[in-house]
């Protein structure tokens, strides 16, 4: 491609993008098209001679925008995902064209200078211990499996067993202690680890799915030999937080390992007015949490947290005669990759965009929201706010006068009909043997105004339904 068309295209993109994103709070909040039409529409036989840059481009929007989910529309509460801050977004687009392969300081000196000087600041920005290892991974399932992985490798080396050398046969068992509630990404995590379902005891949990501390004790209590216990920094339904120190005092005194998955929920301790969630999230051992949620960074953002950064490297670190060595901070001694993008610079440029007071604000205000949120729901007679909103997360059930069969249809239809409307997007689960519709809200852009139509949309709907099948 000569310069000149490239950069045509590339202007073209930038144009196309800044388009996209300016019309988000405009366009309905779900796909148009269906995962067949989407199909449908890219099908296509293997191309045997290259083509023209700007048709191309052209191509791929008038196929991929109309099946594109608006998570970046300010009405969005499906799951807990972020918008993606313009800032990131653009230091994203530099990031792929300076085609930077992350592994190893020698080879790109900026990018893992950067990663270590942002790695400083997420610890400051999550008061986490400073000695923390930081390693920057796609997602929370990739965090947790990263911060597991030096948990799985330390305990055993305490009991005298090298996994790293040796691997698991023959090792002392290892067993895995966790709230019955827990996400899935942590079991996809322990599966990819070889720790399967087998070793993991469950512990019962609350009305709002945190781990009882009297039912850990008594959990870990009888167990000997290597331990991993995980606690929950938001709870997928209700936003509620283990209770982190009691849950410590209990793993330690058994010489357990302590992490956290707290993909999104971990953000509260950036947050002045609901810091205090999290408190003793000081005391574990390993955190994985995500950026491109509540830090509003691109996708393919998210951060491995490890107190002993000795365990993090042994778990972690890929050696071979082409990589230098040196005292230098390598990134790929910190995430399961040698190859891949510059995921540091999109951070960096996130946190440099919001500050420590922006941050705060954000994650403060999609908390008040989710409460007004709620207020609004749980007003109508017949719809009920099953968690306390201690968070960004809030689980409503509607018919909540009906029998349990009937109100669990009527809600997973409401679903839908919230979905075809478009007025917002929200999403559905199937909680304490109930179906809910879960309203997650995580974004930069959404304001109160967003946050009373979603609520007004979500009753009408509801109205209308239960209306259709009076």
């Amino acid at each position: 491609m000569m310069d000149e068309t490239w950069r045509a295209v590339l202007a073209d993109v930038a144009a196309r993008a800044a388009a996209y994103r300016n019309g988000a709070g405009e366009r309905p909040h779900r796909p148009l098209h269906t995962y067949a039409e989407a199909r449908a529409a890219f099908n296509a036989p293997t191309p045997e001679r290259g083509g023209d840059g700007a048709e191309i481009i052209a191509e791929l929007a008038a196929l991929a925008e109309p099946g594109l989910a608006n998570i970046i529309g300010p009405r969005f509460f499906g799951w807990v995902m972020g918008q993606s801050h313009p800032t990131g977004v653009a230091a994203d687009w530099l990031v792929s064209a300076w085609g930077q392969n992350v592994g190893n300081a020698h080879a790109t000196p900026s990018a893992s200078a950067c990663e270590e000087v942002v790695a400083r600041w997420l610890l400051d920005l999550l008061d986490l211990p400073r000695e923390s290892s930081v390693g920057f991974v796609s997602g929370a399932t990739m965090a947790n499996f990263t911060c597991l992985a030096a948990a799985r490798g330390e305990v055993l080396r305490r009991a005298g067993w090298d996994v790293e050398a040796d691997g698991l046969i023959g090792a002392p068992p290892v067993h895995v202690v966790l709230g019955e509630e827990a996400h899935s990404t942590i079991f996809s995590g322990l599966r990819y680890l070889g720790l399967g379902a087998k070793r993991i005891i469950s512990v019962a949990v609350d009305e709002q799915g945190r781990m009882r501390p009297d039912a850990f004790a008594r959990a870990i209590a009888p167990l000997d030999g290597p331990i991993i216990a995980i606690a929950q920094a938001g709870h997928i339904n209700s936003g509620a937080f283990d209770p982190f120190a009691e849950i410590a005092e209990a793993a330690h005194a058994k010489g357990a390992w302590l992490h956290v998955d707290g993909a999104f929920g971990l953000w509260a301790r950036a947050c002045q007015d609901r810091a205090h969630l999290g408190r003793g999230l000081e005391l574990c051992d390993s955190w994985g949490t995500d950026g491109h949620k509540w830090l509003q960074t691109p996708y393919d953002s998210a951060y491995a947290i490890v107190r002993d950064a000795d365990a993090h490297r042994r778990a972690m670190g890929i050696s071979a005669s082409y990589l230098p060595e040196g005292a230098e901070r390598h990134p790929a001694d910190y995430t399961p990759e040698l190859s891949r993008r510059a995921r540091g610079f999109a951070t960096w440029a996130t946190i440099k965009a919001l500050g420590r007071e922006g941050v705060d604000a954000l994650v403060s205000l999609d908390c008040a929201l989710a409460r007004r949120m709620a207020e609004r729901l749980g007003a109508a007679a017949d719809v009920e706010v099953l968690n306390d909103v201690v968070l960004n997360q809030v689980a409503v059930r509607l018919g909540s006068d009906l029998d349990g069969d009937v109100s669990d249809a009527l809600t997973a239809r409401t679903i839908a009909r919230i979905q075809r409307d478009g007025v917002c997007f929200v999403g559905g689960a199937q909680w304490r043997g109930r179906q809910i519709i879960r309203i997650s809200v995580c974004g930069m852009n959404t304001t109160e105004a967003d946050a009373d139509a979603s609520a007004e949309a979500i009753l009408a709907a509801w109205r209308a339904e239960r209306h259709a099948n009076s």
